[in-house]
């Protein structure tokens, strides 16, 4: 869920669409896999179940970068490797901050994707004073009091809001207000921002409640699959008061 005015001006410029731009991390993941393999060509087929999609989407997406791929031999994994990381900004270092160092908080700290996608974890920041100077993931954490001039001293335009409801509106204005201008908010709440900022929200309460939405409806169609042949079962044998004609009649 996005919030706020969309802040890519090259990508705009280039006229990719928002929902190939959510696609391309997906592209990436399946790619750099690939990379890691060692394995030097890819067709669109195979990439596309790698990544979850259907390779006709996988192929009119990469024709927004450019990339057509050779035909019967496919696409050249570490050239898209580097065309996909420069479209997403990642063959550059993004300081991020991480405002929350609960459960949560601390867990996306011990996170190893970041370095290897772009990200580097600048500063861990809490409210909490008996957390100043306790390192986690081998980072002390600072107080919220010096987040403003963390902000400015580490050049970071990219913020992750993992605090509590409540306090996250608040410490979303803050980090407004010192030059943020993306988020990535854990805390569940929407968050109100200016234009010109950009928000992309995890829930994962809400990603749970949809999966049992799947699974109650599963299980409602399984129980009719059992339940639909013992009804036409007694339909055929029930018997009138004759002893000789079905109670049930076909239509």
């Amino acid at each position: 869920m996005a919030t706020g005015r969309t802040h890519r001006p090259a990508t705009r410029s280039r006229g990719i669409p928002e929902a190939t731009v959510a696609r391309l991390p997906l592209y990436l993941r399946a790619l750099t896999a690939l990379s890691e393999r060692s394995v030097p060509t890819v067709s669109s087929e195979e990439l596309a179940a790698a990544a979850g999609v259907n390779s006709a989407k996988l192929r009119k997406d990469f024709s927004y970068l450019g990339s057509y791929g050779t035909r019967g031999v496919g696409y050249d994994v570490e050239y898209l490797v580097y065309q996909i990381s420069r479209e997403l900004g990642l063959t550059q270092d993004w300081p991020v901050v991480i405002v929350g160092i609960g459960n949560l908080g601390a867990a996306l700290a011990n996170y190893g994707g970041f370095a290897s996608r772009g990200f580097r974890v600048a500063a861990l920041i809490d409210a909490d004073p008996a957390m100043a100077g306790k390192p986690v993931a081998g980072i002390p954490v600072q107080h919220t009091d010096d987040l403003e001039k963390i902000i400015t001293d580490n050049g970071v335009s990219i913020g992750v809001i993992a605090t509590p409801a409540g306090a996250a509106q608040p410490v979303c204005d803050r980090l407004v207000a010192a030059g943020v201008t993306s988020i990535l908010n854990f805390a569940p709440t929407v968050l109100t921002v200016p234009d010109g900022v950009d928000v992309r929200k995890v829930d994962l309460s809400i990603e749970l409640q949809i999966l049992a939405f799947h699974e109650q409806r599963k299980a409602g169609e399984e129980h009719e699959a059992t339940a639909a042949p013992a009804v036409a079962h007694r339909e055929s044998t029930e018997q009138g008061p004759d002893g000789d004609v079905p109670a049930v009649m076909p239509a």
